[in-house]
């Protein structure tokens, strides 16, 4: 009985590391590119990435643009130029605007920049009952606001806020988009 324990002791030692082996081999196999088991994986996640975005320059020259574009229509406005994370990159509040125009620029921009389009088409969307974007926080769904895009992607928002109508925010928020498009790349 002995020799029979000591014989099930050996053959279960060179099972365990039989198995153990096999176990090595495949996660070794699992991390060498271009094997069969890697293959799913092969791009490593990216520790640090770069964002495109506006400029402070490019930002200040569409915002001058648009408050120049309401100014001459005798509008007074507010203009705010977003980035796609939120950040704002430009304030200009106009003479006499109203104190509610950069927050309502603010919120229109960004939600130009979130879903990369005119808050004018975006505000159509939002007139069913009951819970629809609109109920995201830091949006404002009324005409006002345009979305710069690079190569498709929107990198910032033109809101503009004060005039008596979206429609001629809007125009002026289009006027400074106008100002810097040819820059874009």
């Amino acid at each position: 009985m002995s020799n029979f324990s000591t014989r099930g002791r050996v053959l279960t030692g060179v099972f365990s590391l039989a198995a153990v082996g096999a176990v090595t081999a495949g996660v070794a196999a699992a991390q060498v590119p271009g094997t069969a088991e890697a293959k799913h994986d092969e791009r490593p996640a990216a520790a640090v990435v770069s964002v495109k975005t506006l400029g402070v320059d490019a930002a200040s020259k569409a915002a001058q643009a648009a408050l120049d574009a309401a100014e001459k229509d005798g509008q007074k406005v507010t203009v705010v130029v977003v980035a796609r994370d939120g950040s704002t990159r430009v304030v200009l509040k106009g003479d006499g605007a109203g104190p509610q125009s950069e927050e309502s620029a603010r919120r229109k921009a960004f939600t130009a920049v979130s879903w990369n389009a005119p808050t004018s088409a975006l505000a159509q969307r939002v007139t069913a009952p009951g819970a629809s974007l609109r109920d995201i926080p830091g949006t404002l769904f009324l005409a006002g606001a345009v979305p710069v895009a690079v190569d498709g992607a929107p990198i910032v928002g033109i809101g503009v806020a004060g005039a008596p109508g979206g429609d001629l925010d809007e125009k002026y928020a289009a006027e400074g988009l106008k100002a810097i498009a040819g820059q874009l790349k």
